[in-house]
């Protein structure tokens, strides 16, 4: 994707690209170093918490309770998180190195959904099929109105701080 020129007419210079006048290309967000590392900082942390918050809640009778709690919690952390920062601007600068760190770093590494797939086909194929789709279904429907209530929630914190 080619960058729009500053003044019309012009081209704006890269200086990787070995060309005078060769239009100026810009890496895309997900490839730039910065980012990655600002994702990694809050991955490294946010699959710790994962890892230990699962070892702590018990999964009775095999139920993967631990991973619902966890999937949960991170889909209300989104919604206020992504609401919050909404209401504070654009996505640039600041605002995006907290989104990355938190949003797609911590929070990305905390929740799961590989681990909710796998649990998932368990539980079917323990034959265990009325519980599987609970399971299903609590973690769509409960992660949808997480995310919900996250947004309300920030909304509402919002409007207080507004008054």
């Amino acid at each position: 994707m080619e960058s729009e020129p500053r003044n019309p007419g012009q081209l704006n210079v890269d200086p990787d690209a070995g060309t005078l006048g060769a239009p100026r290309r810009r890496r895309p967000l997900h490839l730039h170093p910065g980012y990655i590392l600002v994702v990694i900082a809050g991955g490294i942390p946010g699959a710790l918490a994962r890892y230990w918050l699962g070892l702590a809640i018990a999964a009775p009778g095999g139920w993967p309770l631990p991973t619902l709690v966890i999937n949960l919690a991170g889909a209300f952390a989104l919604g206020i998180l992504l609401e919050a920062l909404a209401r504070r601007g654009p996505d640039e600068g600041g605002l995006r190195i907290l989104r990355l760190l938190i949003g797609t770093g911590f929070i990305g590494a905390f929740t799961t959904y590989s681990t909710f797939a796998v649990e998932a086909v368990k539980l079917f194929d323990a034959g265990r099929g009325p519980e599987g789709l609970g399971y299903l279904a609590a973690t769509v429907l409960g992660g949808l109105l997480a995310s919900t209530l996250g947004i309300w929630a920030a909304a509402y914190h919002h409007a207080r701080s507004a008054r």
